[in-house]
């Protein structure tokens, strides 16, 4: 008697991780950065955090309702991107911004692209640049009223990566220990380099992202700058490098929006091939831009660079590629 086989469509490989899990372990990762936001900048971190997420998640169930299409709130990617645009925020953000923002990642950037999967660039990035280029001024300050530690002067006042670019190598106010610690200026969830790398190590023991877009990225980076020192004659700076790697958003981009799968290759060469391609583009935007930042406008042209990135690092197929007899 014939055996009968079960033949089904790709993929054949699965994995016991699905969408939801990987997004829960994410938001799990994005705790301690997200607590030591509100830690440093008070309950109206809090408010910023809790208001993006809930209408994050708001946006994309009356989408899917209005749209007639299954409800995907509970695959957690509306919460992922709440909560990355939260924390890339300032805690002074009037309240109603937060909401545009959501709404423009979801349905502009997610949703009437296709939903999860088919969007082509990051969407909590997304937001975050239509609202830096709408309201320059609200997305740049960083006044602090209510921080928990009672030290309010710490947390006002020009961030670390603009005085750098402000007075150049001499600035001795800028302080790498603080910037690694975090009770500095900035966004919500960009001041601690430590409370990120905790979320960092979380993801790569769970194998939700490995380490080629994360080094590439800051290693990148780090040569670009580098050879920036020698080049204008100001010699090996390690507090101007350091200053640079563990201040703006350049940790939580690499570690948590770089690795975003959707918007990133597929191929691993064209993962080193992108990661080299943010850490140049941060630097020349950091540099040589108006802007003391820039990791969110690498990642958002990396993102539109993907498809060519893929197209020239794949593999040939199978019996095609190969030199002739």
């Amino acid at each position: 008697m014939d055996q009968m086989l079960h033949v089904s469509s790709n993929p054949h490989v699965r994995d016991k991780m699905t969408t939801s899990k990987i997004m829960q372990l994410v938001a799990l990762a994005l705790l301690p950065t997200t607590l030591f936001g509100i830690y440093n900048f008070g309950l109206r971190a809090l408010l910023v955090v809790v208001i993006t997420v809930a209408s994050s998640v708001f946006f994309e169930w009356i989408y899917d309702k209005l749209m007639h299409k299954k409800n995907t709130i509970t695959d957690f990617s509306a919460v992922v991107t709440g909560l990355l645009l939260a924390l890339n925020m300032p805690a002074s953000i009037p309240l109603w911004m937060p909401v545009l923002g959501s709404a423009f990642a979801i349905i502009v950037v997610k949703q009437l692209f296709g939903g999860l999967g088919q969007n082509f660039m990051n969407p909590a990035l997304a937001g975050r640049c239509f609202l830096m280029i709408s309201f320059a001024g609200k997305m740049t300050d960083f006044a602090v009223s209510d921080s928990f530690r009672g030290v309010v002067d710490t947390v006002s006042g020009a961030t670390p990566l603009a005085a750098l670019k402000q007075n150049g190598f001499t600035d001795s106010s800028v302080s790498v220990l603080h910037m690694f610690i975090g009770d500095i200026q900035g966004t919500i969830g960009e001041t601690s380099a430590l409370a990120i790398l905790i979320g960092a190590a979380i993801l790569l023991v769970f194998k939700v992202i490995d380490l080629k877009i994360p080094l590439t990225y800051i290693g990148s980076f780090a040569v670009f700058v580098i050879l920036y020192m020698l080049g204008t004659g100001k010699g090996f700076d390690v507090n101007y490098l350091f200053s640079h790697i563990f201040g703006g958003g350049l940790m939580l981009g690499a570690w948590f929006m770089a690795t975003d799968y959707v918007t990133t290759p597929i191929t691993p060469r064209g993962q080193y091939v992108y990661g080299v391609c943010l850490g140049v583009l941060t630097a020349i935007f950091r540099l040589f831009g108006g802007s003391a930042e820039g990791v969110s406008y690498a990642i958002i042209f990396c993102n539109l660079l993907v498809p060519m990135i893929e197209r020239v690092t794949r593999h040939p197929a199978f019996g095609k590629g190969g030199k002739k007899a």
